[in-house]
């Protein structure tokens, strides 16, 4: 414990450079030191030590059996503490750690995972979680502080004053089909068009359902009887690919679907009139504060909206 509480990274860093020059005033020179000091400290770690590191020599310094043993142990510690350094100041740039993230579909698709890929370019090390789920699941979890920030709604059972909120953008639903569907060629396509066919819709109380039915109802239509009530992706695009099924997804869905090549078939219905759901938000928890590499996800979200 004496040793433990004598020891300084600049002190090791002097006895290794003895061991590799076999001068004490050519190490002291190499480490801006002075020659005094130097012999200062390599004394003082030989008494505390009850043995000497050095056998000397008219034409210089050899390690003895003690001092080869704190050579190899200096090598570690020194080690550690440059790898302590590193790691440190990739967790202050924000390139190391963890970040936990929620998103409703769309813009997961639309801005979340383009940031993602921004920041994990620059910062391989990262380790980032991306959940998609409703905004009233992800509410609850971000209460819990299982994520950084969340790209969702506030629901009305939530007070809004609890919370960071950053203004993000509204969504246009599109009516995915696939490309053999009857509507899929038609242009200025009418609401009371789509009634007779099987839809696969977000469960009632969804904002791109609510969206949806709240159209159908302002142009005094009857909602689509032969509603497959699923909020999953999944098995939207299964349904749409089996047959004439029409499924109601984010515009930011229908861009990745279609212009990326994920989706193949797939296409979207040209309305006459847009249906457009409310705002979602970049929401996060007013009373803690964001690590730093949650900080850059954060900005590059931002940038994105």
């Amino acid at each position: 414990m004496d040793i433990a509480r004598r020891m300084k990274p600049a002190h090791l860093e002097l006895i290794l450079k003895i061991a590799e020059t076999q001068q004490l005033q050519l190490a002291a020179q190499a480490l801006a030191m002075s020659q005094p000091a130097a012999s200062r400290i390599l004394s003082d770690f030989e008494k505390t030590i009850g043995s000497p590191l050095f056998i000397r020599h008219p034409k210089g310094m050899e390690l003895s059996s003690a001092g080869a043993a704190f050579v190899r142990h200096a090598r570690v510690i020194l080690g550690e503490v440059e790898t302590l350094e590193h790691e440190l100041g990739l967790l202050q740039a924000g390139a190391l750690g963890e970040v936990r993230v929620g998103s409703v579909t769309g813009p997961a698709a639309g801005c979340l995972m383009p940031a993602v890929q921004a920041v994990l370019e620059s910062s391989p090390d990262l380790e980032i979680n991306v959940d998609v789920a409703p905004s009233t699941e992800l509410i609850r979890q971000l209460e819990e502080g299982r994520y950084d920030f969340i790209l969702g709604r506030i629901p009305p059972t939530h007070d809004s004053r609890n919370f960071h909120i950053h203004p993000a953008r509204t969504e246009v639903v599109a009516l995915l089909v696939h490309t053999t569907h009857p509507l899929a060629r038609r242009e200025d396509v009418a609401l009371s068009d789509l009634t007779g066919f099987p839809w696969v819709m977000q469960e009632r109380g969804m904002p791109i359902r609510q969206a949806v039915e709240a159209a159908f109802h302002a142009e005094g239509v009857p909602t689509p009887p032969r509603v497959l009530n699923s909020s999953s992706l999944l098995v939207a695009l299964a349904q749409v690919a089996r047959g004439q099924a029409i499924a109601p997804q984010s515009e930011e869905v229908k861009e990745l679907l279609v212009h990326a090549d994920i989706g193949a078939n797939i296409d979207a219905v040209n309305l006459r009139q847009p249906i457009i759901v409310p705002s979602y938000f970049v929401i996060r928890d007013g009373s803690r504060k964001l690590s730093r590499a949650a900080e850059r996800l954060l900005a590059e979200v931002l940038e994105r909206i």
